[in-house]
C-alpha cells in the first residue's frame, strides 16, 4: 500500500533505487473512488480517491482497513490533544479515517508519503473536507520535515512492511519519531518469509508488542494481517547487520 515499499525503477531518482523485479507482484485494480465506512464505524462514508499511475500507494489495501477499524473501534475517544503522525499513508486511509472519526484535537493529524503521493493525499484530504489533516512528504532514513511534529504522541502505520530494502529506513524513521511516551500502532500484512525479518529488526531496536484487544484479529490473523504497538527502546538504535 505504501509508496515506501512499492517498486521503482532501476534509473530512478527516489531514495529505494530498486529494479521493481526484487518486489514480487499484487493484485492491482482499476483506479477510481472508493466510499469506505468501516462496518458502520463512520456514520458518513470516507471517499477515497484510488490512482494507480504514481504506483501502488495510490490503492487501499487490508492492513490499513484492520488498522483505521481498530482506531475507529478502540481509540475514538482517545486522541484529543494528541499530536498524530501517519507513516506511508499512500492516498490517506487510516489517517481521514481518524480524522473523520475519532475525537481529535487541536492539533492537525499529518499523513505522510514520498513526493508522488503527495497530490494524492492532498486531493482526498480535499474530496472529504478534513481540514483537520495535512499532508507531508517524508522519506524513511532521512531526517523528518519541521513541518511534522518531532515526538508525536500517536504514530500510525499500515501495509508498511513489503519491501525488504526499505526495513531498515522504516526503523530508522521510527527510532527518530518515537519519543519517550509516544506510541506507533502498526499494522501489516505477512506476503513473504522474509517479512518476519522486518520484526526481528523491529524488535532489536524497539519494544514490538502485540496488540491483543481487538475483536477482529481471529478474522484478520487467518490472512495473516498483524497489528502490534510500537514504542521506543530507550539506547537502543536501528541496526545494519545483515546478519541477524
Amino acid at each position: 500500500m505504501k509508496v515506501s515499499n512499492r517498486p521503482v525503477s532501476a534509473n530512478s531518482n527516489e531514495p529505494f533505487n530498486i529494479s521493481e523485479y526484487l518486489v514480487p507482484a499484487r493484485e492491482i485494480k482499476q483506479a477510481g473512488q472508493s466510499d469506505v465506512s468501516f462496518d458502520g464505524l463512520l456514520q458518513r462514508p470516507l471517499l477515497l480517491k484510488e490512482d494507480l499511475k504514481d504506483g501502488c500507494g495510490g490503492q487501499l489495501w487490508p492492513a490499513g482497513m484492520v488498522l483505521a477499524k481498530y482506531m475507529l473501534r478502540q481509540h475514538r475517544s482517545k486522541l484529543v490533544d494528541k499530536t498524530i503522525v501517519e507513516l506511508g499513508a499512500g492516498g490517506g486511509l487510516v489517517g481521514l479515517a481518524v480524522a473523520s472519526g475519532c475525537e481529535i484535537g487541536p492539533s492537525p493529524i499529518y499523513i505522510t508519503d514520498q513526493v508522488p503521493m503527495l497530490s494524492l493525499m492532498e486531493a482526498n484530504i480535499a474530496l472529504n473536507n478534513l481540514s483537520t489533516v495535512h499532508a507531508a512528504i517524508l522519506d524513511w532514513g532521512t531526517p523528518a520535515p519541521t513541518s511534522i511534529p518531532r515526538h508525536p504522541d500517536v504514530i500510525l502505520a499500515a501495509d508498511c512492511v513489503y519491501f525488504e530494502p526499505a526495513f531498515l529506513p522504516l526503523i530508522s524513521t521510527l527510532n527518530e519519531l518515537l519519543g519517550p511516551d509516544s506510541i506507533c500502532y502498526f499494522c501489516f500484512k505477512k506476503r513473504r518469509r522474509a517479512d518476519l525479518r522486518f520484526l526481528k529488526l523491529a524488535k532489536k531496536a524497539l519494544q514490538v508488542t502485540e496488540i491483543k484487544d481487538d475483536p477482529d484479529a481471529d478474522t484478520y490473523k487467518r490472512e495473516n494481517i498483524f497489528l502490534y504497538s510500537i514504542r521506543s527502546k530507550p539506547g537502543a538504535i536501528a541496526t545494519k547487520d545483515d546478519n541477524l
